[in-house]
């Protein structure tokens, strides 16, 4: 049995998530139906984050324990014959004993890109949050630059909820334009359910409520928690660099 990291790719419009669920579609269930036709011995399947349904990733990681199968140079196009359209393995490779794709990461970046302008965008109505009133950049600025350190969004996350811990680490947070869209990236060690996209709905609607409300005030002080076909899962972030 070799350890190998998937990175994947995938549009989150048609599944209901990465977890599996019965009668539903998800990441999950189809790569495990895939790794099921390479593999004739696999085992500890891992993600580095459950992303919700809608939700996209350029950069998921998945990790698992195999035996046999393709040699490791043809097994993402081994997996890719075998997965739909709208997922794909962009790399392969094997990892040290003891890798799991969630416990050994330090870092995750999200993004969440916000249409802003007056007309819709049809082509990206499942790629963006389409926000047609104006926008203050500068407060959105202002906002970002006070993320960064250890901070309490319990704000954050929904009321009911299996986290026990609310404090996370932000390193790194900013908007920046891009044409007619707003991109906000945000890198942290961990992320709350719902996190990302409840700080982009405050930033929008409020954006002067953001300091004290990463002092742990309740969820009903903050903004709506925006959709998901906004948000992607961009990059995960491993001590060893080889990994």
């Amino acid at each position: 049995m070799v350890t190998l990291r998937l990175t994947l790719e995938y549009d989150g419009t048609g599944f209901s998530g990465w977890a599996r669920q019965p009668g539903e579609r998800t990441v999950e269930g189809v790569l495990r139906d895939a790794l099921g036709t390479v593999f004739p011995r696999w085992d500890g399947l891992a993600v580095a984050g459950r992303t919700d349904a809608g939700v996209h990733a350029l950069g998921q990681v998945a990790s698992l324990e195999a035996e046999g199968g393709p040699p490791l140079a043809r097994l993402a196009e081994a997996l890719n014959s075998r997965l739909p359209g709208d997922v794909a393995v962009v790399a392969v490779d094997e990892a040290p004993p003891g890798f799991h794709a969630r416990f050994s990461a330090t870092g995750r970046t999200y993004r969440y890109v916000v249409l802003n302008r007056r007309e819709r965008a049809p082509l990206r109505a499942r790629r963006v949050l389409w926000w047609p009133r104006p926008l203050d950049e500068d407060a959105l600025a202002a906002c970002a630059a006070t993320l960064p350190g250890e901070h309490d969004f319990t704000a954050f996350t929904p009321t009911e909820t299996q986290h026990e811990v609310f404090r996370r680490e932000v390193r790194a947070a900013g908007w920046e334009r891009h044409g007619d869209e707003l991109h906000f990236t945000v890198t942290a060690d961990s992320f709350l359910r719902h996190m990302v996209r409840t700080l982009v709905g405050t930033m929008l609607e409020a954006p002067e409520s953001l300091p004290q409300l990463l002092e742990g005030r309740p969820r009903s002080e903050a903004g709506q928690t925006v959709p998901p076909w906004g948000l992607y899962l961009e990059e995960v972030e491993y001590r060893e660099p080889s990994v």
